[in-house]
């Protein structure tokens, strides 16, 4: 299998998605600020929900490093507003049915669950810095301590 390249370094050309709260996400209206996107299989799933439980106790952390938090998953706007006040989480989550901003970012691939070939989200963030440069990478995370290495990484943004 081909080694997918690194998107480190990459200026991600703008664009505009549905997100909780009744407004459109676009990366160019957090300029001057970090910003760590987390793609996610789908809500109310354990592996998902202890992963945004997760960034909802550190989000105070983040906020001291000048970091926004947002989640995306293909999940409509509707599922994501119950799974955000079930969560009580502080930051907004993106909607992506389409598969647009996954398929941007190269984060759909083949999976077997339960020994059926499904197409689905591959776990993944992404931190940009202040500019909306791609300034670091997680693909295929593993839930465990993944978001602690992401705020010790964002805490050395300057």
């Amino acid at each position: 299998m081909a080694e997918r390249p690194s998107a480190v370094n990459m200026t991600v050309p703008e664009f505009s998605a549905p997100m909780t709260g009744g407004r459109d996400f676009k990366l160019s209206d957090y300029r001057g600020k970090t910003v760590v996107l987390y793609f996610y299989p789908k809500d109310n799933t354990p592996g998902c929900t202890t992963e945004s439980l997760t960034f909802r106790d550190l989000y105070p952390h983040f906020q001291g490093a000048n970091a926004e938090i947002f989640g995306l998953s293909r999940d409509s706007i509707r599922s994501h507003e119950g799974f955000k006040g079930k969560l009580e989480l502080p930051f907004e989550l993106i909607s992506d049915p389409e598969e647009t901003v996954c398929t941007m970012f190269d984060v759909m691939k083949d999976k077997v669950m339960y020994g059926k070939k499904v197409r689905g989200v591959e776990r993944s963030t992404f931190v940009f810095d202040a500019d909306g440069r791609i300034v670091k990478e997680w693909r295929g995370v593993k839930v465990s301590d993944h978001v602690d290495e992401v705020l010790e990484f964002g805490k050395s943004q300057p």
